[in-house]
């Protein structure tokens, strides 16, 4: 017998599923429904970690199974391929940005192949290349066209180590996403923005079309992140100035109470205001470069400084102080508060700490004498933030709280100091960046007509060659042939943006592009995106809930609007896998995660090789930073693509966490091996042929329905939320079962006419079902077997539910409540016939002498009690 060769065999068949291209997928397949599975598109970085391998194999999984279920599948790959590391490697190491991407494909996707991923790699694309990001640009155009896209002063979060711009969801603790030790400042700068506030609603609303196919997590983060209110905006008058400051409040009943006024710092208000107070510069600028997430932290506490000015509240006429404070911030709302100390948790904490007037407008009610308990302000301890009764409200005093909301709303209303309103939370998308390595921005500035877009008949404004690397600023500043340009509407001279776009450009409208790659005259034609849209089943991280999966799901919905697509959502169902963890290793004394090769391993502890240290161990997410990465070339190497397939698979759940254990990819191996051996060694013992059902035996019988039993475990497991683990579990158990048939029948020599062919029958089905998990491995086996063709393009098999039922049941024998014995009869037995049976059972009949049966009750297939006196 052979041995099982992985490195061979993978090699084998990757060379032939490449030079017959089996996974091409045609757009359309007279008989067969298109589905689309697409996992996250990766940014090149060199080299595939576990996590890649985990998402890619699951994707993989899904895609083969679908297409031998009988669907025309569409599983592409592609590369989101510009981004800031592939400027810093041009910086650090002189090598142009596009040779570094180039080379991280090149070697990622030998590595892709290496797995035995079903792309149609004829579909490939990548996002750097002027084919692709022609179209972003096209994109753009049209968006500026329809009002989507606008150019203003804003602040903005600032990396002083990237230069460039990052949105709010690229910030992190207050630090840079992409280096955590970086502090990002807030900096005033022109910056292109997307209007995605104007589909806020519409990305609410989605989220039932969603609920369904995406996990709930997702949705209510992406809810909170939206952030719909229902309020009222009112408007204080600025005692010093005249001018209104407008603020949003969702107490509105609580306006009585307001003792002072807060503005952000970033408020177009507060230039006016240094300058009248320039003392307050530095205060106000130390407040703008703290970290949006940090400055509205709970418990974190509030900075400000007083302005000088104060505010008349419309209701009273009382002049109270305005305050700028850091827990204010401009993209909710209006960017100020009517402060309400005695009924805000943040405005009381505020109110102490720079000892500011506290009033109450509100009393809480006495759950079991229900009177109203009155609060005095010097006493509070806390803000009192539920609901009550309106007290200090004039004519709205008595009234409930609840009912104050809609009553003081139409009293502001119908006085013209405000009217109600619904705000979001959302902000539009700000997508300039100062950097090279991305798609540039058509526009362009002429003197004479002023901000104008490139022609389409230019596009793509491709990048320039002749710039510098230096780390300083924006490199596209440095080539003088982008900047100068001629106007495309009066043929003068102009100057080019020097932005380029925020790459999550890139991959908001990817999935399309794969429909139709090599379009030239559009983004895609929609009539073939129309056959695959929206995708069927899309895998990736949790982490891109509020970045990538919104940005997609809105230009999904422009790209409608624009008469490009038909669908409203661009993912139909949604699959967040969960993380790989492994163990880190971290030195107190050296201050650094170690390598596993710097530590020697006793037990539960870990010691540090070179000096004995005992050093910390913790099983947690896998990263570079930690050393504690796994690289799949490695397993795949020493244990073969299918075993870590195997193992991926079957250790956790698709969306749980995974922990890596390189003693279950040594078990994953030995079942593979078991299956080889089983097939290999015993071909005498398997028969191909109708099986004839009459003449099986009670052996022949309970294997076949093990085989019908798994096949429906499988399937239902594969369909029910992918719980491969499970599908594979159900899988070994039918080996078992097989082999111990082989063992104890065939070899025995006890079996039927029939019963190699029920083993052939059943080594025919476990390859079939394995084949998506293991594909060159089957591949293998399934030749081996005397098979034509490949697995990919078989059927998967179906059960026959009738098949999974046993013939003979046992059934329990009770004399008055207690099991006196059993017996194993037909399923379809009479009840009489049955009764007969259970009489005459010897250990019955013990318990029945000098008594008088009663009644007999019998429960059909489970207990017959006889109830005797």
């Amino acid at each position: 017998m052979r041995e099982y060769s992985f490195k061979e065999i993978e090699s084998k068949w990757q060379e032939k599923w490449a030079s017959k291209n089996i996974f091409k997928t045609e757009n359309s397949v007279e008989g067969k429904e298109n589905y689309y599975v697409l996992e996250m598109l990766p940014y090149p970085s060199g080299k595939l970690h576990v996590g890649h391998a985990r998402n890619y194999a699951i994707g993989d999984v899904i895609a083969r199974y679908k297409r031998m279920k009988g669907f025309n599948v569409l599983h592409p790959m592609g590369w989101d391929s510009f981004g800031l590391p592939a400027e810093n490697a041009a910086i650090q190491n002189g090598v142009h940005p596009a040779l570094w991407t180039k080379s991280n494909i090149d070697n990622m996707r030998r590595q892709l192949k290496m797995i035995g991923l079903s792309y149609d790699w004829d579909r490939e694309i990548a996002s750097y290349t002027p084919e692709y990001y022609k179209w972003n640009q096209w994109i753009f155009k049209k968006m500026y066209e329809k009002g989507l896209v606008y150019k203003k002063k804003s602040t903005v979060n600032w990396c002083p180590e990237c230069q460039t711009v990052l949105a709010n969801e690229q910030v992190e603790d207050g630090m840079c996403w992409r280096h955590s030790k970086t502090p990002v400042i807030q900096k005033d700068l022109e910056q292109w923005f997307f209007k995605i506030t104007d589909y806020s609603e519409e990305l609410l609303k989605g989220h039932e079309e969603l609920k369904e196919g995406w996990p709930e997590k997702v949705l209510t983060m992406q809810k909170n992140w939206i952030g719909k209110s229902y309020g009222t905006e009112i408007n204080f008058k600025i005692a010093e100035t005249g001018e209104n400051l407008p603020a949003f409040t969702t107490r509105i009943d609580t306006i009585y109470g307001v003792s002072y006024a807060v503005i952000a710092p970033e408020h177009p208000l507060v230039e006016e205001i240094v300058k009248a107070n320039p003392s307050i510069r530095e205060a106000i600028s130390n407040m703008k470069n703290t970290d949006m997430i940090e400055r509205t932290a709970e418990g974190k506490e509030k900075n400000g400084v007083f302005t000088g000015w104060h505010i008349i509240n419309p209701v009273n006429g009382e002049k109270v102080q305005l305050w700028i404070a850091d827990y204010v911030l401009m993209n909710y709302g209006t960017g100020a508060v009517m402060a309400v100390p005695a009924h805000d948790e943040r405005d009381f904490a505020f109110a102490k700490k720079y000892d500011l007037p506290i009033k109450v407008v509100i009393n809480p009610i006495d759950k079991e004498t229900k009177k109203e308990i009155a609060i005095v302000a010097d006493e509070m301890k806390n803000a009192f933030v539920g609901s009550g009764i309106m007290t200090n409200s004039e004519e709205f005093n008595g009234m409930t709280s609840k009912e104050a909301l809609t009553k003081v709303a139409e009293f502001i209303e119908n006085k013209g100091y405000g009217m109600r309103t619904t705000k979001y939370r959302l902000k539009d998308w700000g997508v300039s960046r100062q950097r090279y390595w991305g798609t540039p921005i058509p526009a362009l500035y002429c003197e004479k007509c002023g901000v104008v877009m490139e022609n389409d008949e230019n596009l793509p404004v491709k990048l320039p060659t002749d710039v510098e690397f230096t780390g300083n600023g924006n490199p596209l500043e440095t080539s003088e042939s982008f900047k100068h340009a001629v106007c495309p509407k009066c043929g003068g001279e102009a100057r080019r943006d020097t932005d380029t776009m925020d790459t999550f450009v890139d991959s908001s409208w990817y999935f399309l592009r794969y429909c139709d790659p090599k379009n030239t005259d559009l983004p895609f034609s929609k009539e073939i995106v129309d056959l695959w849209s929206p995708v069927d089943q899309y895998i990736g991280g949790i982490e891109h809930a509020v970045m990538h999966l919104l940005y997609s799901r809105f230009f999904h919905k422009v790209l409608r609007d624009m008469g490009l697509i038909s669908t409203n959502e661009p993912f139909k169902r949604l699959l967040t896998q969960g993380m790989v963890l492994g163990p880190s290793y971290y030195s107190v004394a050296e201050n650094r995660f170690l390598y596993p090769e710097d530590v020697t391993i006793k037990g539960e502890k870990a010691f540090l090789k070179t000096t004995g240290e005992e050093v910390v161990v913790k099983i947690e997410k896998m990263s570079k930073s930690k050393n504690n990465g796994v690289d799949p070339e490695i397993m795949i190497d020493k244990y073969g693509a299918d075993t870590t397939r195997l193992f991926i698979m079957f250790a956790a759940p698709p969306e749980k966490e995974l922990e890596w254990n390189e003693n279950g990819l040594a078990g994953a191996y030995r079942f593979l091996t078991k299956i080889w051996r089983l097939i290999f060694e015993n071909k005498e013992f398997m028969e191909n042929g109708e099986v004839n059902y009459n003449l099986l035996t009670k052996e022949d019988k309970a294997l076949v329905r093990k085989l019908h039993q798994t096949i429906k475990k499988v399937t239902e497991s594969i369909e029910a939320d992918y719980h491969f683990n499970t599908s594979i579990a159900a899988t070994m158990e039918l080996i078992n079962e097989a082999q111990d048939f082989k063992t104890n029948i065939l070899e025995a020599g006890k079996g039927s006419s029939e019963s190699k062919k029920i083993f052939g029958e059943v080594m025919k089905n476990v390859v079939i079902m394995l084949s998506p998990f293991t594909p060159h491995f089957c591949d293998e086996l399934w030749a081996e077997m005397g098979n034509e063709g490949y697995l990919y393009n078989e059927t998967w098999p179906e059960h026959v539910e009738a098949l999974t039922i046993a013939d003979e049941i046992v059934v329990a024998v009770q004399v008055n409540g207690k099991v006196r014995g059993s017996v194993e009869v037909d399923r379809n037995i009479s009840k009489e016939e049955l009764e007969e049976l259970a009489l005459n059972i010897e250990n019955v009949k013990k318990h029945l002498e000098d008594k008088t049966v009663a009644k007999v009750i019998i429960v059909p297939g489970k207990i017959v009690n006889i109830v005797v006196k």
